[in-house]
Formats: structure tokens, C-alpha cells, sequence
């Protein structure tokens, strides 16, 4: 049964920093796609950032490159976002999401908020 489970949102001040994980069960990290999607209110999720199976190459999305970095740990199953110099429009709901076999899987995500 794949799960999906993300951790280490909270409240931050605009310039600071937070690191999102995200523990998988049920199949593993390195061989599929894993990303980070984010959800603002009244907004559509948006995509951040991906890391491809095996490799570890990531890519990123405008908004947050330069800032953010996604990362996994194959010991612990598991992936990161390190989130830097955060602004207040980074303030959201974070999404842990597997591609698995043509279908996604999602987290229940965590929340982000960025303000002094």
C-alpha cells in the first residue's frame, strides 16, 4: 500500500528557512519520479520542484529556484525540500506526490506559513 507522508511545516519569518520531509511506504523513492507541489488558498496547485529516479537529477520551478532544493534519502526512503530566504508568497500547503505507474499518489501535505 503506498503512503505518503509529509512533516516540518510551520511558521516562519520572511527570510528564513524550513525543511520539508516526506516519508514514503509502500514502494521506494529511488526508482520513480517524486515531486513537491504547493497549494496557496483560493489557488490551483502549483508544481515545485521534481527529483528523477536513480540519478538524483532535479529540476525546479521558477518561483523557487535558487532558494529551494529537493533531495531523497534512500536509507530513510524518504525526500526533502530545503526551503530558503522564504517569502511570504512561499505560504501554502505542501504536497509530497509519487508517480507511480502512470498514477499519483499523494500526501496529505503540511502546511507553510511565511509572515512576520
Amino acid at each position: 500500500q503506498v503512503r505518503l507522508v509529509e512533516s516540518g511545516g510551520g511558521l516562519v519569518q520572511p527570510g528564513g528557512s524550513l525543511r520539508l520531509s516526506c516519508a514514503a511506504s509502500g514502494f521506494t523513492v529511488s526508482g520513480v519520479f517524486m515531486k513537491w507541489f504547493r497549494q496557496a488558498p483560493g489557488e490551483a496547485r502549483e508544481w515545485v520542484a521534481t527529483i528523477v529516479p536513480s540519478g538524483g537529477v532535479t529540476f525546479l520551478g521558477d518561483s523557487v529556484k535558487g532558494r529551494f532544493t529537493i533531495s531523497r534519502n534512500n536509507a530513510e526512503n524518504s525526500i526533502s525540500l530545503q526551503m530558503n530566504a522564504l517569502k511570504s508568497e512561499d505560504t501554502a500547503v505542501y504536497f509530497c506526490n509519487a508517480e507511480i505507474d502512470g498514477r499519483n499518489y499523494w500526501g496529505q501535505g503540511t502546511q507553510v506559513t511565511v509572515s512576520s
